[in-house]
Order: structure tokens, then C-alpha cells, then sequence
């Protein structure tokens, strides 16, 4: 081997090692450094990552805003579509409880049912004839169709068929409906309706003309107005029934006293002459007790003969009665509201007692009785000065009026009547209701109901959750 050779091996053996050395270092280096250059790599991860979703959020919110507007574009269309909507079910809405009531101010003054029927009838007629005239619905144009004036009359007339068809279908729909708590409601359906059907006509220039939809809303109104009333006449007619029979009732009681008091009075004027004749027979101390039974049977006799004049009198006098003043607060919750009417029983309790029997919860207390030989007219003096006092402003056959029991009597007296009014009511069973709850409520003892049987708990619950607790 030459020198040259040797220096060449020696070379590279000093490079191998200094490669083996550098390499050496290298790793270490790394091995020390090594956490730092994991963070920076994670830092451009992380700026990327970060990036990436920045590019996201924007992507979503571009979307976001885009999807609120179209909801919000479709909530609106919604919203007028529903509004729409309901303002049409309105009209169809029959829940009184739920219900706007409007006012009705009758449009037309007829007392009785047949003349509410012919002027009906009246515009039953009117409108055929302005079908039949060709005035119901108008068309100014005069249309062509394929170069046919006649196919385009054809048209019209056929399109005007169908608006008055349709117009005429919303109408008897109102009519059939309509009732005392919808009529406003149904005379707006029909306005709407003849609006509606002809907007939907413009194109044709077709249009339903207002003289026929005035007639529409007359048989609506007239419709109405019948059945009040024949409501009206029905409620009349109860009445006069009711009254036939409280007359025919009260003269049967009458017919009674009277016959009793016939009868009385012949067995008292039979006994009134035997005693007379034992009179004759008699002497001394028999003497005077027949006497005195001749004195007391002629006091009785005059008694029975007085009855009878009474039931006769009263049998004849049609209008003989009493006019009562009654209230009830338990069962009205109002020590200012009265009942005025008039019973021509001879017993006029026994009518009170009929109308506190089922219908109330509480008995009537009875503040004044006021015999009359015209008792309809006395109740009806009461009824038209109390006029603006009734309770009820719409049935003149309920009987009841908010006042003062002070205010009736002052009346009473401006008619020439003098009668004793008990100023207090008794309300016996609803104060004694009221003082079993007060005790109930302080936990005192409650007497037992004279009914007997187990008193029910307060609450459906109220034993059980007793239990449970």
C-alpha cells in the first residue's frame, strides 16, 4: 500500500467518525429540543384547525341568516293566511262564552207572526224577479268568444250563474245559521261574501248588484226577526195557558169555599132551630144554657153566612186577588231584588210555596200582601213604575226588579194602597246555612241534619288526603 492510499483510509476514517459524531449530536439535539418542536408543529395545527373552522362558522351563519329569512318569509304568509282564517271562522263561531256579541236593533215593527211571513214572502219574489229580469247580476261588456258574440253571451250568462249560485249558497248557509246570538255575524257573512264573489268576477266584469244583496240581508233579518217572534207568541201563548189555569184553579177553590160555606151554614141554621125549639121546652137553669148555645150558634151561623158572601164574592170578581211582594236572598245573593206578581188563589201562600218548591234553592220570604178587586191592574201599576228597574230588560214576563222594599211601599201608598210590609227578611234556612259553614269554617261542632245519614266531606278529596297526610 502506498502513503497516498494510507492517507486516503485515514480521511475516511476521520469522516466516518465525524459522521457518526455529527449524527450523534443530531439526536441529541432533537432528544433535547424535541418538546419545542412539537409545540410549534401544534401551533400550525391549531392555526389551520382554527382556520378551518372560521371558514365554517361564516359557511353556518351564511346559512342561518338565510334560513331565518325564508321562515320568517313563511311565517308571514302563514300569518295572513291564519288571520284570514280566522276572521272567516269567526263568522261560523256559535260559543257564546267566547263570543263578541253585537247588538241587534230590529229593522222591521211587526206585531205578529203572519205579517213577518208575507213581507218574507214578499222578498222571495223580489229576488226571482230580478233573477228572471237579468238585474241581479250585470255585465257591461258585451264579450266575444272565437269571433262569436253569441258564444260569448253564452258565457256570461253561464258565468253569471254560477256568482249568483254561489252568492245564493253563502246566503241560505247565514239563514240557516243565524240564531238570537249571531245574527251581526251573519248579515258581515253575507257582505263578505257578496265582496268576495264579485272580486272574483272582475275579470268578466260580471258583478252581483247591491239591490239583490239588500235583499239578501232583508231575508236574513226577516228570517231572524220571525223566529223571535214566533218565540215571542209561543212564550205568550205558556203564558195564557198559565194564567187559564191558575184562573180556572183559583175558581175551583173558590166553587170549594163556597159550597163549604153552604154547607156550613145550613147545619148551623139546622142546629140554630133545634135549639130554638128546645128553647120553648125548656125552664130554669136549662133555660139559660139553651140560651147561650142559641147565642153561639148565631154568632157561628153569622161566621158561616159571611164565608160564604166572601166566596161568592170572590167566585164572581173576575179580577179579585192579590198582588205579592216576595224576595229571596240566599238563592239571588241580593237584599235589593224583589218579586212582584199576583195570585187569585184564595190561599195565596199556597202559590209562594209553588214557586220556592223546586226551582230555588231557598224559600221566599213574603214582604207584603195586598188584596184588590183589580189585582192584573195593581201588578201592572207596579210593573210600569218599576219599568227601568227590571232585571231582566229583555223577557217582560220575568218578574223581578232591583229595588228597595222602601221605594215599593212609597208606591203602594201613591195608589191608595195601606198595607203592612215586613221590612226584614227571615231567610230562615240560608242563615242557618250560613252559621253551619261559619262553624264548619272555626272548626265547632255542627249539629247533625234533621235528614239523618253521614255528612259529606267539603272536598271530594278532603278525606283522602286526610289519610295520606
Amino acid at each position: 500500500m502506498s502513503v497516498l492510499d494510507a492517507v486516503l483510509v485515514a480521511g475516511l476514517a476521520i469522516v466516518a467518525g465525524l459522521a457518526v459524531y455529527a449524527l450523534l449530536r443530531l439526536r441529541e439535539i432533537r432528544a433535547r429540543y424535541a418538546p419545542i418542536l412539537d409545540v410549534e408543529g401544534e401551533v400550525e395545527r391549531a392555526k389551520s384547525e382554527l382556520t378551518r373552522l372560521a371558514n365554517d362558522r361564516e359557511a353556518f351563519a351564511a346559512a342561518e341568516a338565510k334560513r331565518r329569512t325564508d321562515l320568517a318569509t313563511q311565517y308571514a304568509e302563514a300569518k295572513a293566511v291564519y288571520d284570514h282564517l280566522r276572521s272567516e271562522v269567526a263568522l261560523l263561531e256559535e260559543n257564546i262564552e267566547d263570543m263578541s256579541f253585537g247588538l241587534y236593533r230590529p229593522h222591521y215593527s211587526f206585531t205578529t207572526s203572519d205579517q213577518f211571513k208575507g213581507k218574507l214572502n214578499d222578498v222571495y219574489d223580489q229576488k226571482k224577479e230580478m233573477i228572471r229580469a237579468g238585474t241581479a247580476a250585470r255585465c257591461p261588456v258585451e264579450w266575444t268568444v272565437n269571433n262569436s258574440k253569441r258564444e260569448g253571451a253564452r258565457m256570461t250568462k253561464q258565468n253569471i250563474k254560477v256568482m249568483l249560485r254561489a252568492f245564493n249558497g253563502e246566503v241560505d248557509a247565514a239563514v240557516a245559521k243565524v240564531g238570537w246570538n249571531n245574527v251581526t255575524r251573519m248579515e258581515e257573512r253575507i257582505k263578505r261574501a257578496f265582496e268576495a264573489i264579485n272580486a272574483s268576477g272582475t275579470s268578466s266584469q260580471i258583478t252581483i248588484s247591491p239591490e239583490y244583496r239588500d235583499l239578501a240581508l232583508a231575508e236574513l233579518r226577516l228570517t231572524h226577526e220571525l223566529e223571535v217572534k214566533l218565540h215571542d207568541e209561543k212564550e205568550e201563548q205558556r203564558q195564557i195557558r198559565e194564567r187559564i189555569r191558575e184562573e180556572e184553579r183559583a175558581q175551583r177553590e173558590f166553587e170549594k169555599a163556597k159550597a163549604d160555606a153552604e154547607a156550613e151554614e145550613a147545619r148551623y141554621q139546622k142546629a140554630l132551630e133545634k135549639a130554638r125549639a128546645d128553647v120553648e121546652k125548656a125552664k130554669g137553669a136549662e133555660l139559660d144554657k139553651v140560651n147561650a148555645k142559641v147565642g153561639e150558634l148565631e154568632a157561628r151561623l153569622a161566621e158561616a153566612h159571611a164565608k160564604l158572601q166572601k166566596a161568592t164574592s170572590m167566585a164572581q170578581l173576575t179580577k179579585s186577588g192579590n198582588v205579592y211582594v216576595i224576595s229571596n236572598i240566599g238563592s239571588f245573593g241580593s237584599e235589593t231584588m224583589f218579586k212582584i206578581g199576583m195570585t187569585r188563589r184564595l190561599d195565596p201562600m199556597e202559590r209562594i210555596y209553588e214557586l220556592g218548591d223546586a226551582s230555588v234553592p231557598f224559600d221566599f220570604d213574603v214582604h207584603a200582601m195586598i188584596y184588590s178587586e183589580n189585582a192584573p191592574g195593581l201588578e201592572n201599576a207596579f210593573h210600569r213604575e218599576f219599568a227601568e228597574k227590571r232585571v231582566n230588560l229583555v223577557n217582560m214576563r220575568k218578574e223581578y226588579f232591583n229595588i228597595t222594599l222602601g221605594e215599593i211601599e212609597a208606591f203602594a201608598k201613591s195608589q191608595g194602597v195601606e198595607v203592612q210590609f215586613t221590612k226584614l227578611a227571615e231567610a230562615r234556612e240560608y242563615r242557618e246555612t250560613l252559621a253551619v259553614r261559619d262553624a264548619k269554617k272555626n272548626g265547632h261542632a255542627v249539629p247533625a241534619a234533621p235528614t239523618g245519614g253521614a255528612p259529606l266531606p267539603e272536598s271530594l278529596f278532603a278525606e283522602a288526603a286526610e289519610r295520606l297526610g
